[in-house]
C-alpha cells in the first residue's frame, strides 16, 4: 500500500494503472483520511486486502453525470451518510435547519442531501440499474429495519428497501466488508450473499428464513405502537454476536428483510492492523482553498483506545451500532500513533483524547462475554453494578502514564465520556487522583443528564446518590492535590418520563448549587435507541410499562426553561409551569425560590461574561454544597 490519499478523480486512477475501480465509496462527508472517519477505515480496510477504491465525496445529487466519476467500478458501489446521520447532521430537535455542517468545506451547509443514503444511491440506480450497491455507517445501520423517523413523524421502512440498495453492512463493518468484496470477487451475484454476519440483506425466497425469529410485519409496527415495542424489545434483545438470533421482518407478505447476526467482536491484533493502515490523517488538500474541514480539529490529535459499551445509556444507539462488548487497542499500537501526531507540523504538544465511547472501558465487562455473549436479560452497570462486573481503571491508567512520557507531548486530555458510576465503583482511587492531577483543565464534564430518579430510571442511568458520590471524591481529591477545579454537568430535558414535576426538581437542584448551565439538550429522537421508542410509542420496551413522554412543544419549552430559570427570557414559562404544578412556594425572594413574584428589571441574567463570571465563581465555591445566593 502506498502512502498517498485515494484516488478521487478518474485522472488519479489511471495514474495508478488502473482502468477499473474495485468499489467506488460514496459519502456525504467531504474526504477525510483519519481513523476516526468510518469512510476512511472501510476504504483501507478494503485497499489491505488488495481491492482498488475510489472516493466521490457529497456528489450534487441533482446531477446523475456526478456519480460517473469513475465510471462503473467492477464489483460494486459503497454508500455512507458519513459520521453523522445525515438528518441529525441538517436539524435541531426542534427540527431547525443548522446554520453548520463541520463535516463539509469551511463548514458549509447543504453539501449533501437529507436522508442522504437514499437520495446517493436512487441516484446511483439511474444509471447503474444492476450494479451491487453496499450500504452502511450510521445512517444504514440504526435504519435498518421498520423505524420511527422523528423529521417526518412516521414509521419508516428499512432503508434497504427505500434506497434500492442491495445488502447493509451494518455495525462498524471491517469484518463484513471484506466478506462481501470477496463474495462479488468470487464471481457471487450480491442476491446470494445472504450470510455474512453483520449483515442484512432482502429477499422473497423464504428459503432463507432458517433460524430467524419473526419480527411483526412492517404494517402491524406502522399501525400499532404495542407492535412497534414489541418489535424493538426483540431486536435489541437479539444485537449481540453470541447470543444474538438472526430476525426477519415482512413487507406486503412477499419481501422480507433479513436481519443476520452481529459480527463478532475484533481481537486486539485486528484493531491494531486496522489503525495501522497508512492513513494520511488529514483532510483532502482539495479543502484547503474552502478552509478545510471543521471537524479535524478536534479529532486530529485525538487517540481512540476502545470501542463497544456496555454502559447503555437508552438514549443512546451504541449497543445497536458499535455493541456492548468492548474490545480495545493494544498499548503499543495507541503510542505508535501518539508518536505520530508530533511529528504532524500542526501538533501543538496536547493530545485532545484517549478513549472511545466510554474512554475507561479497557476490557469487556466480565470474563464470560467473549464467551457466552453479553446478558440478554440485564445490564452491567444499571439499575447498580453486576456483581461479576470487573471494575478495574489500571489498565488505562497504564495507557495514559505512559503516553504522558512521551517527550514531545504536554498535556494528554481525557475528553471521551466517561462512567462516573464506575468510577466510584472502583475502590482504588488512583484513577481519579491521576485524573484530576494530569487529564484535566479546570473543568471537568460529566453527564448525570438529570437528578429525578423516575428520569434517570427511564434513561438506563444510575441514581442521583451516585453522582452525588462521585461530585465528593472529585472535590475531596482536588482538594488534597491544591487545584481549584470544577464539574460541569450535561443535563437532558424532556426525555420521556420526565415531567414537570421531575423538571421542577431539577431546577431546585441546580438551585441548591448555584449554578445554571449555559446549554441543556432537548432529549433528540434518533433511530436505533430505546429511549425513541418511548417517545414514539409511549411504551418502555424493554418492560412494556407505559412512559409519560412530553410532546406539547409549550410543556418541554418549560422543561428546558426551568433548567436555565434564572435566565430572564425564561421568566414567564418558569413561572407557568410553577403556577402549574402548584409550587407558588418557589415563587418569591426567599432562598429557597427560583423566582421571584414579578419580572423585575434587575433580575440577575447570565448572558453576558461579567454575569457569566459572577454565576462561575459563585458556584466553583459551593460546588457540592448548598449555596448561600444573593437575594
Amino acid at each position: 500500500m502506498n502512502k498517498g490519499f485515494l484516488p478521487v478523480t478518474k485522472e488519479e486512477m489511471l495514474e495508478k494503472g488502473l482502468s477499473q475501480m474495485d468499489f467506488v465509496y460514496v459519502c456525504g462527508d467531504a474526504y477525510v483520511d483519519h481513523s476516526s472517519f468510518g469512510m476512511a477505515i472501510i476504504t483501507r480496510v478494503l485497499e489491505s486486502f488488495g481491492y482498488s477504491v475510489g472516493i466521490i465525496c457529497q456528489p450534487d445529487w441533482n446531477n446523475p453525470e456526478s456519480i460517473n466519476v469513475f465510471g462503473e467500478p467492477r464489483l460494486g458501489f459503497m454508500v455512507s451518510a458519513g459520521n453523522m446521520d445525515s438528518m441529525v447532521n441538517h436539524y435541531t430537535v426542534s427540527k431547525k435547519r443548522r446554520h453548520q455542517d463541520a463535516y463539509s468545506p469551511g463548514g458549509q451547509i447543504g453539501k449533501r442531501p437529507d436522508y442522504a443514503v437514499i437520495v446517493y444511491c436512487n441516484l446511483i440506480r439511474k444509471t447503474y440499474k444492476k450494479t451491487p450497491i453496499i450500504i452502511g455507517g450510521i445512517e444504514a445501520s440504526l435504519r435498518r429495519l421498520g423505524h420511527y423517523d422523528y423529521w417526518s413523524n412516521k414509521v419508516r421502512r428499512s432503508i434497504l428497501l427505500d434506497s434500492g440498495a442491495d445488502i447493509i453492512s451494518y455495525g462498524m463493518g471491517e469484518k463484513s466488508v471484506v466478506e462481501i468484496a470477496d463474495a462479488l470477487n468470487s464471481g457471487m451475484d450480491v442476491s446470494d450473499i445472504t450470510f455474512v454476519d453483520g449483515t442484512v440483506f432482502k429477499t422473497r425466497n423464504p428459503d432463507y428464513l432458517y433460524d430467524a425469529v419473526k419480527l411483526p410485519d412492517f404494517e402491524e409496527i406502522k399501525n400499532d405502537k404495542v407492535k412497534y415495542a414489541e418489535s424493538f424489545a426483540i431486536q435489541y434483545k437479539n444485537t449481540d454476536p453470541f447470543t444474538g438470533k438472526r430476525m426477519y421482518e415482512t413487507y406486503d407478505g412477499a419481501m422480507y428483510v433479513v436481519v443476520n447476526k452481529a459480527a463478532k467482536p475484533m481481537t486486539t491484533m485486528e484493531l491494531d492492523d486496522v489503525y495501522a493502515l497508512p492513513y494520511m490523517r488529514d483532510y483532502h488538500p482539495m479543502y484547503e482553498k474552502d478552509g478545510g474541514i471543521p471537524a479535524i480539529k478536534e479529532i486530529k490529535f485525538s487517540l481512540t483506545s476502545n470501542r463497544g459499551c456496555y454502559g447503555e445509556c437508552n438514549f443512546c444507539a451504541l449497543t445497536f451500532h458499535e455493541g456492548r462488548i468492548v474490545q480495545a487497542r493494544s498499548h503499543e499500537s495507541i503510542i505508535k500513533e501518539a508518536k505520530e501526531c508530533i511529528n504532524d507540523k500542526d501538533f501543538k504538544g496536547y493530545i485532545h483524547d484517549v478513549g472511545g465511547p466510554t474512554a475507561e472501558f479497557r476490557k469487556p465487562a466480565c470474563k464470560k462475554q467473549l464467551k457466552y455473549g453479553a446478558c440478554t436479560n440485564k445490564k452491567c452497570l444499571y439499575p447498580k453494578p453486576c456483581e461479576n462486573l470487573e471494575v478495574d481503571h489500571s489498565d488505562y491508567l497504564s495507557l495514559l502514564r505512559k503516553i504522558r512520557k512521551i517527550p514531545g507531548i504536554k498535556k494528554v486530555f481525557v475528553r471521551s465520556g466517561f462512567r462516573f458510576d464506575y468510577v466510584v465503583a472502583d475502590k482504588d482511587k488512583s484513577f481519579l487522583k491521576e485524573l484530576c492531577k494530569y487529564h484535566v483543565s479546570g473543568q471537568l464534564r460529566v453527564a448525570p443528564e438529570h437528578v429525578s430518579d423516575n428520569v434517570l430510571s427511564k434513561m438506563g442511568k444510575p441514581g442521583v446518590n451516585i453522582y452525588d458520590k462521585f461530585c465528593k471524591e472529585f472535590e475531596k481529591v482536588n482538594k488534597e492535590l491544591g487545584l481549584k477545579q470544577y464539574i460541569v454537568p450535561y443535563l437532558m430535558s424532556s426525555h420521556p418520563g420526565s415531567t414537570l414535576k421531575d423538571a421542577i426538581a431539577l431546577a431546585e437542584y441546580l438551585r441548591s448549587l448555584g449554578y445554571m448551565p449555559e446549554q441543556v439538550q432537548d432529549f433528540y429522537p434518533t433511530p436505533g435507541t430505546v429511549s425513541t421508542c418511548m417517545y414514539y410509542t409511549g411504551i418502555d420496551p424493554l418492560t412494556m410499562n407505559k412512559v409519560y413522554v412530553a410532546k406539547d412543544p409549550h410543556e418541554k419549552a418549560m422543561q428546558r426553561a426551568l433548567i436555565q430559570y434564572r435566565d430572564p427570557s425564561n421568566y414567564e414559562l418558569v413561572k407557568e409551569a410553577l403556577i402549574k404544578e402548584h409550587r407558588e412556594d418557589l415563587i418569591g425572594f426567599g432562598k429557597e425560590c427560583l423566582i421571584p413574584p414579578r419580572k423585575m428589571g434587575n433580575l440577575r441574567r447570565f448572558t453576558n461574561k461579567q454575569d457569566k463570571k459572577i454565576q462561575n465563581k459563585n458556584y466553583k465555591q459551593k460546588s457540592g454544597k448548598k449555596n448561600k445566593r444573593n437575594k
